[in-house]
Protein backbone atom coordinates (compact mmCIF):
# COMPACT_ATOMS: atom_id res chain seq x y z
CA UNK A 1 0.00 0.00 0.00
CA UNK A 2 1.25 3.44 -1.13
CA UNK A 3 1.19 5.99 1.64
CA UNK A 4 1.24 9.72 1.87
CA UNK A 5 4.38 11.26 3.74
CA UNK A 6 3.55 12.24 7.29
CA UNK A 7 3.32 15.75 8.58
CA UNK A 8 5.51 15.72 11.77
CA UNK A 9 2.85 18.69 13.48
CA UNK A 10 3.60 20.19 16.28
CA UNK A 11 1.40 19.98 19.07
CA UNK A 12 2.06 23.66 20.55
CA UNK A 13 3.48 26.96 19.26
CA UNK A 14 5.11 27.93 22.52
CA UNK A 15 8.98 27.60 23.09
CA UNK A 16 10.07 25.77 25.90
CA UNK A 17 12.00 27.19 28.48
CA UNK A 18 13.96 24.33 29.69
CA UNK A 19 17.28 24.39 27.10
CA UNK A 20 18.80 21.82 29.04
CA UNK A 21 15.58 18.84 27.81
CA UNK A 22 15.47 20.87 24.42
CA UNK A 23 19.73 20.43 23.83
CA UNK A 24 19.69 16.88 24.98
CA UNK A 25 16.40 15.91 22.81
CA UNK A 26 18.31 17.52 20.09
CA UNK A 27 21.56 15.37 20.36
CA UNK A 28 19.52 12.26 20.92
CA UNK A 29 17.80 12.87 17.71
CA UNK A 30 21.05 13.82 15.82
CA UNK A 31 22.74 10.69 17.12
CA UNK A 32 20.03 7.71 16.33
CA UNK A 33 17.89 9.09 12.89
CA UNK A 34 19.25 11.70 10.94
CA UNK A 35 16.87 11.25 8.15
CA UNK A 36 14.73 13.43 10.56
CA UNK A 37 16.87 16.53 10.28
CA UNK A 38 15.14 17.52 6.87
CA UNK A 39 12.66 17.42 8.63
CA UNK A 40 10.17 20.17 10.02
CA UNK A 41 10.52 20.84 13.85
CA UNK A 42 8.73 17.65 16.00
CA UNK A 43 7.91 18.24 18.99
CA UNK A 44 6.08 20.71 21.65
CA UNK A 45 7.29 23.72 20.26
CA UNK A 46 10.56 22.35 19.71
CA UNK A 47 11.71 24.66 17.39
CA UNK A 48 15.68 24.11 17.66
CA UNK A 49 15.20 20.67 17.48
CA UNK A 50 16.20 19.46 15.05
CA UNK A 51 19.13 21.84 12.53
CA UNK A 52 19.70 20.78 9.38
CA UNK A 53 23.38 20.81 8.11
CA UNK A 54 24.23 18.27 11.43
CA UNK A 55 26.32 15.44 10.80
CA UNK A 56 25.75 13.67 14.09
CA UNK A 57 23.80 10.28 13.73
CA UNK A 58 26.80 8.05 12.51
CA UNK A 59 29.32 5.25 13.92
CA UNK A 60 33.19 5.25 12.98
CA UNK A 61 34.18 2.36 11.20
CA UNK A 62 38.01 1.75 10.49
CA UNK A 63 38.11 5.47 10.65
CA UNK A 64 35.12 6.48 8.35
CA UNK A 65 31.91 7.55 9.31
CA UNK A 66 28.99 5.45 7.80
CA UNK A 67 25.17 6.53 9.34
CA UNK A 68 23.50 4.37 11.44
CA UNK A 69 20.78 1.96 10.23
CA UNK A 70 17.52 3.82 9.94
CA UNK A 71 14.05 2.12 10.99
CA UNK A 72 13.06 0.35 7.60
CA UNK A 73 9.58 -1.04 7.53
CA UNK A 74 10.30 -2.57 4.31
CA UNK A 75 13.21 -5.01 5.51
CA UNK A 76 10.10 -6.14 7.29
CA UNK A 77 10.85 -10.64 7.94
CA UNK A 78 7.36 -12.32 8.68
CA UNK A 79 6.75 -15.87 10.67
CA UNK A 80 3.14 -16.64 10.44
CA UNK A 81 1.98 -19.02 14.02
CA UNK A 82 1.59 -22.50 13.67
CA UNK A 83 -0.67 -22.26 17.11
CA UNK A 84 -3.43 -19.42 16.66
CA UNK A 85 -4.88 -18.47 19.35
CA UNK A 86 -8.88 -18.04 20.34
CA UNK A 87 -10.86 -15.22 19.63
CA UNK A 88 -12.76 -14.51 23.15
CA UNK A 89 -16.84 -13.73 23.02
CA UNK A 90 -17.85 -10.23 22.63
CA UNK A 91 -18.92 -9.31 26.14
CA UNK A 92 -17.44 -12.71 28.01
CA UNK A 93 -14.75 -12.24 30.85
CA UNK A 94 -12.20 -13.33 28.33
CA UNK A 95 -12.47 -10.04 26.10
CA UNK A 96 -13.23 -7.59 29.43
CA UNK A 97 -9.54 -8.70 30.42
CA UNK A 98 -7.75 -6.62 28.44
CA UNK A 99 -5.01 -9.54 28.68
CA UNK A 100 -6.22 -11.21 25.63
CA UNK A 101 -3.60 -10.29 22.62
CA UNK A 102 -4.21 -11.60 18.67
CA UNK A 103 -1.82 -13.78 17.19
CA UNK A 104 0.96 -12.05 15.60
CA UNK A 105 3.03 -8.94 16.90
CA UNK A 106 5.91 -7.14 15.64
CA UNK A 107 9.65 -6.37 17.17
CA UNK A 108 12.07 -4.31 16.22
CA UNK A 109 15.42 -3.98 17.68
CA UNK A 110 18.20 -0.72 18.19
CA UNK A 111 21.94 -0.61 19.04
CA UNK A 112 23.70 1.93 18.91
CA UNK A 113 26.63 0.33 17.16
CA UNK A 114 24.38 -0.46 14.19
CA UNK A 115 21.02 1.58 14.81
CA UNK A 116 17.62 -0.18 13.47
CA UNK A 117 17.91 -3.62 13.05
CA UNK A 118 15.04 -4.95 10.42
CA UNK A 119 11.65 -5.80 11.91
CA UNK A 120 9.87 -9.08 12.39
CA UNK A 121 6.21 -9.99 12.18
CA UNK A 122 6.42 -12.93 14.34
CA UNK A 123 3.97 -14.83 17.01
CA UNK A 124 2.82 -13.45 19.92
CA UNK A 125 4.93 -14.55 22.94
CA UNK A 126 7.10 -13.28 25.73
CA UNK A 127 9.83 -11.03 25.39
CA UNK A 128 13.25 -12.15 26.76
CA UNK A 129 14.79 -9.39 28.99
CA UNK A 130 17.52 -9.44 31.36
CA UNK A 131 17.31 -8.44 34.65
CA UNK A 132 19.37 -5.70 34.72
CA UNK A 133 17.70 -4.23 31.55
CA UNK A 134 17.22 -0.37 31.71
CA UNK A 135 13.44 -0.16 31.52
CA UNK A 136 12.93 -2.46 34.80
CA UNK A 137 14.97 -0.07 36.76
CA UNK A 138 14.83 3.67 35.00
CA UNK A 139 11.30 3.81 33.58
CA UNK A 140 12.87 4.32 30.35
CA UNK A 141 9.97 3.09 28.14
CA UNK A 142 6.92 5.25 26.53
CA UNK A 143 4.12 3.57 24.43
CA UNK A 144 1.10 5.01 22.10
CA UNK A 145 -2.51 4.07 22.19
CA UNK A 146 -4.76 3.17 18.80
CA UNK A 147 -7.39 1.50 17.75
CA UNK A 148 -8.55 -1.01 15.10
CA UNK A 149 -12.27 -0.42 13.86
CA UNK A 150 -14.36 -2.80 11.94
CA UNK A 151 -16.63 -0.28 10.06
CA UNK A 152 -20.09 -0.40 9.47
CA UNK A 153 -18.87 -0.56 5.63
CA UNK A 154 -17.29 -3.62 6.40
CA UNK A 155 -13.51 -2.02 6.22
CA UNK A 156 -10.99 -1.96 8.76
CA UNK A 157 -9.92 1.65 9.58
CA UNK A 158 -7.39 3.44 11.79
CA UNK A 159 -7.88 6.75 13.20
CA UNK A 160 -5.45 9.36 12.11
CA UNK A 161 -2.48 7.18 13.39
CA UNK A 162 -0.07 9.67 12.25
CA UNK A 163 -0.40 11.64 14.70
CA UNK A 164 0.26 8.59 17.38
CA UNK A 165 3.14 7.89 15.33
CA UNK A 166 4.47 11.44 15.35
CA UNK A 167 3.32 11.92 19.05
CA UNK A 168 5.53 8.39 19.98
CA UNK A 169 8.53 10.10 18.31
CA UNK A 170 7.92 12.87 20.81
CA UNK A 171 8.08 10.47 23.30
CA UNK A 172 10.95 8.65 22.77
CA UNK A 173 13.08 12.00 22.70
CA UNK A 174 12.26 13.07 25.99
CA UNK A 175 12.92 9.43 27.16
CA UNK A 176 16.39 9.11 25.60
CA UNK A 177 15.21 6.05 23.29
CA UNK A 178 16.32 6.51 19.60
CA UNK A 179 14.58 8.24 17.15
CA UNK A 180 12.75 6.90 13.98
CA UNK A 181 10.96 7.96 10.82
CA UNK A 182 7.46 7.88 11.89
CA UNK A 183 5.87 6.61 8.37
CA UNK A 184 7.89 3.73 9.12
CA UNK A 185 6.20 3.13 12.63
CA UNK A 186 2.91 3.45 10.77
CA UNK A 187 4.05 1.00 8.05
CA UNK A 188 4.76 -1.75 10.86
CA UNK A 189 1.41 -0.77 12.51
CA UNK A 190 -0.33 -1.08 9.56
CA UNK A 191 1.17 -4.84 8.12
CA UNK A 192 -0.10 -5.85 11.76
CA UNK A 193 -3.76 -4.88 11.67
CA UNK A 194 -3.48 -6.21 8.15
CA UNK A 195 -2.17 -9.69 9.18
CA UNK A 196 -4.80 -9.84 12.06
CA UNK A 197 -7.71 -7.55 11.67
CA UNK A 198 -9.64 -10.17 9.65
CA UNK A 199 -9.64 -13.03 11.80
CA UNK A 200 -9.91 -10.88 15.17
CA UNK A 201 -12.23 -8.08 13.85
CA UNK A 202 -14.31 -10.09 11.41
CA UNK A 203 -17.26 -8.44 9.34
CA UNK A 204 -20.07 -9.68 11.62
CA UNK A 205 -18.55 -7.62 14.26
CA UNK A 206 -19.01 -4.47 12.81
CA UNK A 207 -18.86 -1.74 15.27
CA UNK A 208 -16.27 -3.33 17.90
CA UNK A 209 -12.12 -2.59 17.77
CA UNK A 210 -9.10 -3.57 18.96
CA UNK A 211 -6.71 -1.95 20.54
CA UNK A 212 -3.04 -1.15 19.59
CA UNK A 213 -0.18 -0.93 21.52
CA UNK A 214 3.49 0.37 19.68
CA UNK A 215 5.71 0.11 22.69
CA UNK A 216 9.71 1.12 23.00
CA UNK A 217 11.49 -0.15 26.10
CA UNK A 218 15.18 0.66 26.72
CA UNK A 219 16.39 -3.09 26.70
CA UNK A 220 20.14 -2.09 27.95
CA UNK A 221 21.66 -4.82 29.76
CA UNK A 222 23.93 -2.42 31.77
CA UNK A 223 22.92 -0.27 35.33
CA UNK A 224 23.35 2.67 35.47
CA UNK A 225 21.85 6.06 35.16
CA UNK A 226 22.83 6.63 31.48
CA UNK A 227 21.40 7.01 27.97
CA UNK A 228 20.67 3.27 26.61
CA UNK A 229 22.80 1.52 23.97
CA UNK A 230 19.86 -1.30 23.50
CA UNK A 231 15.91 -1.10 22.74
CA UNK A 232 13.42 -2.78 21.71
CA UNK A 233 10.33 -1.59 19.68
CA UNK A 234 7.53 -3.78 19.83
CA UNK A 235 3.58 -3.83 18.56
CA UNK A 236 0.83 -6.01 19.72
CA UNK A 237 -2.74 -6.21 19.14
CA UNK A 238 -5.47 -6.53 22.33
CA UNK A 239 -8.82 -7.18 22.79
CA UNK A 240 -10.49 -4.56 24.92
CA UNK A 241 -13.70 -3.92 26.53
CA UNK A 242 -15.14 -0.34 25.47
CA UNK A 243 -14.69 2.21 28.24
CA UNK A 244 -17.20 4.97 27.35
CA UNK A 245 -20.32 3.26 28.57
CA UNK A 246 -21.45 4.24 31.73
CA UNK A 247 -24.95 4.80 32.09
CA UNK A 248 -25.05 7.66 35.09
CA UNK A 249 -21.86 9.62 33.55
CA UNK A 250 -18.34 9.19 34.93
CA UNK A 251 -18.13 10.73 38.60
CA UNK A 252 -14.69 11.99 38.94
CA UNK A 253 -12.69 13.13 42.49
CA UNK A 254 -10.75 16.08 42.43
CA UNK A 255 -6.56 15.26 43.14
CA UNK A 256 -5.85 16.62 46.65
CA UNK A 257 -2.93 19.08 47.11
CA UNK A 258 -0.87 16.62 48.02
CA UNK A 259 -0.65 15.13 44.99
CA UNK A 260 -0.05 16.59 41.17
CA UNK A 261 0.14 14.03 37.82
CA UNK A 262 2.56 16.54 35.93
CA UNK A 263 4.08 20.00 36.11
CA UNK A 264 6.13 22.79 34.06
CA UNK A 265 9.17 21.54 32.89
CA UNK A 266 8.64 17.85 33.38
CA UNK A 267 6.94 15.33 30.79
CA UNK A 268 3.38 15.26 31.16
CA UNK A 269 3.24 15.97 27.39
CA UNK A 270 5.02 12.94 26.43
CA UNK A 271 3.01 9.38 27.12
CA UNK A 272 5.68 7.40 28.97
CA UNK A 273 4.95 5.20 31.41
CA UNK A 274 6.49 7.30 34.47
CA UNK A 275 3.05 9.10 33.69
CA UNK A 276 1.07 6.28 34.71
CA UNK A 277 2.72 4.67 38.00
CA UNK A 278 2.40 6.90 40.17
CA UNK A 279 -0.98 8.12 39.23
CA UNK A 280 -2.49 4.56 40.28
CA UNK A 281 -2.43 4.88 44.47
CA UNK A 282 -4.98 8.39 43.76
CA UNK A 283 -6.71 6.41 41.11
CA UNK A 284 -7.03 3.45 44.04
CA UNK A 285 -8.36 5.73 46.49
CA UNK A 286 -10.94 7.51 43.76
CA UNK A 287 -12.38 4.29 42.52
CA UNK A 288 -12.71 2.55 45.91
CA UNK A 289 -14.90 5.95 46.93
CA UNK A 290 -17.33 5.21 44.36
CA UNK A 291 -15.61 7.24 41.54
CA UNK A 292 -14.59 6.76 37.95
CA UNK A 293 -11.32 8.60 37.66
CA UNK A 294 -9.38 11.49 39.20
CA UNK A 295 -9.41 14.76 38.02
CA UNK A 296 -6.21 16.16 38.18
CA UNK A 297 -5.64 19.91 39.48
CA UNK A 298 -2.37 21.69 39.73
CA UNK A 299 -1.61 24.93 41.74
CA UNK A 300 -2.80 26.26 44.67
CA UNK A 301 -5.36 28.06 42.34
CA UNK A 302 -6.62 24.23 41.74
CA UNK A 303 -6.19 24.54 37.75
CA UNK A 304 -7.95 21.64 35.95
CA UNK A 305 -5.78 19.33 33.86
CA UNK A 306 -6.70 16.04 33.04
CA UNK A 307 -9.37 13.17 33.65
CA UNK A 308 -7.47 10.14 34.56
CA UNK A 309 -5.70 9.41 31.90
CA UNK A 310 -8.04 11.79 29.61
CA UNK A 311 -8.40 15.20 28.16
CA UNK A 312 -11.16 17.28 29.89
CA UNK A 313 -13.82 19.74 28.74
CA UNK A 314 -16.60 21.60 30.24
CA UNK A 315 -19.41 23.54 28.10
CA UNK A 316 -20.54 26.30 30.21
CA UNK A 317 -22.33 29.71 29.25
CA UNK A 318 -20.45 32.64 30.36
CA UNK A 319 -21.26 35.23 32.54
CA UNK A 320 -22.08 37.33 29.40
CA UNK A 321 -24.59 34.40 27.93
CA UNK A 322 -22.01 32.90 25.51
CA UNK A 323 -21.85 29.58 24.84
CA UNK A 324 -18.02 27.75 25.03
CA UNK A 325 -16.12 24.62 24.73
CA UNK A 326 -13.36 24.93 27.63
CA UNK A 327 -10.16 22.84 27.78
CA UNK A 328 -6.75 23.15 29.03
CA UNK A 329 -4.16 24.58 27.07
CA UNK A 330 -0.92 22.85 25.48
CA UNK A 331 1.53 25.58 26.52
CA UNK A 332 3.00 24.09 29.97
CA UNK A 333 3.61 21.09 28.43
CA UNK A 334 1.34 19.64 31.82
CA UNK A 335 -1.41 17.65 29.89
CA UNK A 336 -1.21 15.31 26.74
CA UNK A 337 -1.59 16.24 23.19
CA UNK A 338 -4.60 14.00 22.87
CA UNK A 339 -5.33 12.90 19.57
CA UNK A 340 -8.99 12.75 20.30
CA UNK A 341 -8.59 16.07 21.96
CA UNK A 342 -7.54 17.59 18.83
CA UNK A 343 -9.95 15.87 16.91
CA UNK A 344 -12.74 17.26 18.80
CA UNK A 345 -11.31 20.76 19.11
CA UNK A 346 -11.21 20.53 15.23
CA UNK A 347 -14.79 19.35 14.70
CA UNK A 348 -16.25 21.84 16.78
CA UNK A 349 -14.32 24.40 15.06
CA UNK A 350 -15.76 23.75 11.74
CA UNK A 351 -19.06 22.39 12.50
CA UNK A 352 -20.42 24.18 15.90
CA UNK A 353 -18.78 27.96 15.95
CA UNK A 354 -22.00 28.73 14.02
CA UNK A 355 -24.72 26.20 15.31
CA UNK A 356 -25.36 23.11 13.78
CA UNK A 357 -28.52 20.47 14.44
CA UNK A 358 -30.61 22.35 16.86
CA UNK A 359 -26.98 23.59 18.75
CA UNK A 360 -26.91 26.93 19.93
CA UNK A 361 -23.37 28.42 18.27
CA UNK A 362 -20.37 27.71 20.51
CA UNK A 363 -16.82 29.46 20.98
CA UNK A 364 -14.14 26.89 21.28
CA UNK A 365 -11.49 27.96 24.38
CA UNK A 366 -8.08 26.78 24.84
CA UNK A 367 -7.16 28.21 28.35
CA UNK A 368 -6.21 27.68 31.91
CA UNK A 369 -9.04 27.60 33.84
CA UNK A 370 -9.70 26.36 38.03
CA UNK A 371 -12.17 23.69 39.66
CA UNK A 372 -13.32 27.25 41.28
CA UNK A 373 -14.34 28.69 38.02
CA UNK A 374 -16.31 24.95 37.61
CA UNK A 375 -17.69 25.44 41.16
CA UNK A 376 -18.98 29.04 40.50
CA UNK A 377 -20.32 28.14 37.07
CA UNK A 378 -22.32 25.28 38.87
CA UNK A 379 -23.67 27.48 41.82
CA UNK A 380 -25.13 29.53 39.33
CA UNK A 381 -26.51 26.54 36.94
CA UNK A 382 -24.29 27.69 34.01
CA UNK A 383 -22.54 24.35 33.62
CA UNK A 384 -23.84 22.71 30.64
CA UNK A 385 -21.60 19.58 30.48
CA UNK A 386 -18.75 17.83 30.78
CA UNK A 387 -16.81 15.02 29.59
CA UNK A 388 -13.76 13.36 29.13
CA UNK A 389 -11.81 12.31 25.53
CA UNK A 390 -9.13 9.48 25.15
CA UNK A 391 -8.52 6.78 22.83
CA UNK A 392 -9.22 4.27 25.66
CA UNK A 393 -12.38 6.52 27.36
CA UNK A 394 -13.11 7.67 23.50
CA UNK A 395 -15.71 10.68 24.73
CA UNK A 396 -17.32 9.40 28.04
CA UNK A 397 -20.11 12.24 29.39
CA UNK A 398 -18.98 13.46 33.19
CA UNK A 399 -22.12 13.83 35.56
CA UNK A 400 -20.55 14.66 38.41
CA UNK A 401 -17.14 16.65 40.28
CA UNK A 402 -16.15 15.86 44.09
CA UNK A 403 -14.32 19.23 45.21
CA UNK A 404 -12.98 19.62 48.47
CA UNK A 405 -15.50 17.86 50.24
CA UNK A 406 -18.32 19.06 47.97
CA UNK A 407 -20.41 17.45 45.51
CA UNK A 408 -20.79 19.15 42.22
CA UNK A 409 -23.69 17.71 40.03
CA UNK A 410 -23.17 18.44 36.20
CA UNK A 411 -26.42 18.55 33.81
CA UNK A 412 -26.78 15.42 31.29
CA UNK A 413 -29.53 16.71 28.90
CA UNK A 414 -29.62 14.11 26.72
CA UNK A 415 -29.92 11.67 29.76
CA UNK A 416 -26.92 9.87 29.38
CA UNK A 417 -25.17 12.77 27.70
CA UNK A 418 -25.26 16.71 26.92
CA UNK A 419 -26.41 17.72 23.35
CA UNK A 420 -22.65 18.88 22.36
CA UNK A 421 -20.68 16.04 23.52
CA UNK A 422 -23.67 13.60 21.97
CA UNK A 423 -23.27 15.26 18.72
CA UNK A 424 -18.98 15.48 18.49
CA UNK A 425 -19.45 12.13 19.95
CA UNK A 426 -21.47 10.61 16.99
CA UNK A 427 -19.69 12.41 14.54
CA UNK A 428 -16.51 11.24 15.62
CA UNK A 429 -18.11 7.42 15.93
CA UNK A 430 -19.07 7.77 12.22
CA UNK A 431 -15.70 8.74 10.68
CA UNK A 432 -13.99 6.01 13.02
CA UNK A 433 -16.50 3.22 11.70
CA UNK A 434 -17.17 4.15 8.05
CA UNK A 435 -20.67 5.85 8.31
CA UNK A 436 -19.26 9.09 7.63
CA UNK A 437 -15.99 9.21 4.30
CA UNK A 438 -13.21 11.18 6.26
CA UNK A 439 -9.97 11.66 5.85
CA UNK A 440 -8.94 11.11 9.14
CA UNK A 441 -10.10 7.34 8.30
CA UNK A 442 -7.33 5.46 7.28
CA UNK A 443 -8.53 2.08 5.39
CA UNK A 444 -6.14 -0.83 6.08
CA UNK A 445 -6.56 -3.77 3.37
CA UNK A 446 -7.08 -6.94 5.43
CA UNK A 447 -4.60 -10.00 4.22
CA UNK A 448 -6.80 -12.55 6.16
CA UNK A 449 -3.04 -14.87 7.49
Amino acid sequence: MKMAPIAVTPPVEQEPTDKLTVNGIEQGLNQTTPSLLDLQPISNGLSDIITKGAINGTKISNGTATPLAELDASLLTTTYTTSPRSVPAQGSPEASSSSVCTDHMIQAKWTASHGWHAPSLQPYGPLSLMPTASCLHYATECFEGMKLYRGFDGKLRLFRPELNCNRMLLSTNRIALPAFAPQELLKLVVKLCATDGAKWLPRDRAGSFLYIRPTMIASDAALGVQRPKEALLFIILTVFPKMDDIPTGMRLLASKDDMVRAWPGGFGYAKVGANYGPSLVAQGEARGMGYNQILWLFGEDCTVTEAGASNFFVVWRTEEGKVQLVTAPLGDRIILDGVTRRSVLELARSRLTAGNEGLEAIEIVERKFTMLEVEEAVKQGRIMEAFAAGTAFFVAPVSHIHFRGKGLDIPMSEGVSGKYTKTIKEWLRGIMWGNEQHEWGYVVEDEGK
